[in-house]
């Protein structure tokens, strides 16, 4: 057992410095989920299938470090002591609590990649530590515990005589080191994959002296459970695969840039206007210019505070553009993408939009803009 805890250990450390580098940097905010689980549970050995069942329920609270691995904790409430022997004596609902911390791989991830989105079905290994809480339960002061009947047997020889008070009895808070190792056959569920079912086997040990794992001191559990996931600052419920580019790429990019900063509009509009067919003589003051990043159409701040400043009622004619990377379907698309993108966003506010379209790439010198001309 100590031999698979270690290889489990090496094998997150692992996984967990080669997937840094396949999706987007997330904040420590991204990428938690919360759920509710509950099943039954059963001793290990020296005991019938399905027998003696042992009811639980509970709640666990995920944190996805990267696609392959991730952290679990979790805290079941047992309702009977069947599956466990405790020794304890309570008439309580709740016979004792287990709260585990478990790291979670993967293994979809690890052994087939990360696409950039959740599979329908997927296949994870948990393991960790935790700690058992038994409700009641009467000791003797010396260690040991005692039955209902025997202490009622040592209260009617105390209360005749019979014995010396020296054989103190008292209520003991139960605690006992414990380890899980599971497996989770999760669905992921809903249009942008937030939701998961599971269905997850494991083998518990508690009262673990000096970490030893001793099978009569086990109970084998089946559970199942409903997990949501909270959405990420990258607008989704899961990662993201990073757009990777060497240093030359992204040199070539910041001269696109710098270049475009220091042009005159002017010059911009000449290039992306002339087939517009427009009433009038364009104006600069006529124009708002927008700009996106590489391959992408979503509005910034920045370009909603720019559009903002058209009059509600007002027609619109809106153009956009690509800067000349990657293929022309590619960038035909981009751009429509992106004068859709202003034009929904006019349209919110009461503007008319006339004519929203795409031209691709404009020449050598056009670049990543919507350009909008205010009729």
């Amino acid at each position: 057992m100590k031999k698979l805890f270690l290889l489990f250990a090496v094998a997150m450390m692992t996984v967990s410095a080669s997937a840094q580098v396949t999706v987007e940097g997330s904040k420590f905010t991204d990428n938690w989920s919360i759920g509710i689980q509950g099943g039954v549970a059963t001793k290990t050995n020296n005991n019938r299938w399905l027998h003696n069942l042992n009811a639980n329920a509970g709640l666990r609270i995920g944190k996805e470090i990267t696609p392959v691995f991730g952290l679990v904790a979790e805290g079941n409430v047992y309702f009977g002591d069947r599956a466990m022997d405790l020794g304890t004596i309570n008439y309580t609902f709740a016979k004792s609590l287990n709260v585990n911390l478990l790291g979670k791989v993967n293994l979809s991830n690890l052994f087939g990649g990360y696409k950039g989105e959740p599979r329908l079905f997927e296949v994870s290994a948990l393991f960790g530590y935790g700690w058992l809480h038994g409700f009641g339960g009467y000791e003797h002061f010396g260690g040991g515990f005692v039955t209902y009947t025997e202490l009622l047997q040592y209260a009617v020889n105390q209360a005749w005589g019979n014995v010396r008070a020296v054989d103190n009895v008292e209520m003991p808070a139960l605690n006992k080191l414990t380890s899980k190792a599971a497996i989770d056959f999760t669905f992921n569920l809903g249009a942008k994959k937030e939701w998961q079912i599971f269905i997850q086997p494991s083998i518990n040990f508690y009262d673990l002296n000096d970490f030893k794992y001793n099978i009569n001191k086990s109970f084998v559990q089946l559970n199942a459970g409903v997990v949501y996931k909270f959405k990420n600052s990258n607008g989704t419920h899961n990662f993201k695969i990073a757009q990777l580019r060497d240093q030359a790429e992204i040199d070539a990019l910041n001269a696109q840039i710098n270049e475009l900063r220091n042009r005159k509009p002017e010059v911009i509009t000449k290039e992306v206007i002339k087939e517009v067919q427009v009433g009038k003589e364009v104006r600069v003051e006529d124009l708002v210019f927008v700009t996106f990043a590489q391959g992408k159409y979503n509005l910034t701040n920045e370009a909603k505070a720019a559009l903002d400043k058209v009059k509600e009622g007002a027609h619109v004619q809106v153009v956009g553009t690509c800067s000349p990377e990657g293929s022309k379907e590619l960038n035909d698309r981009l751009s429509q993408n992106r004068a859709n993108a202003v034009a929904d966003y006019l349209k919110g506010r009461g503007v008319i939009v006339d004519e929203a379209i795409g031209k691709g790439v404009q020449g050598t010198t056009s670049n990543r803009l919507a350009i909008v001309y205010v009729k």
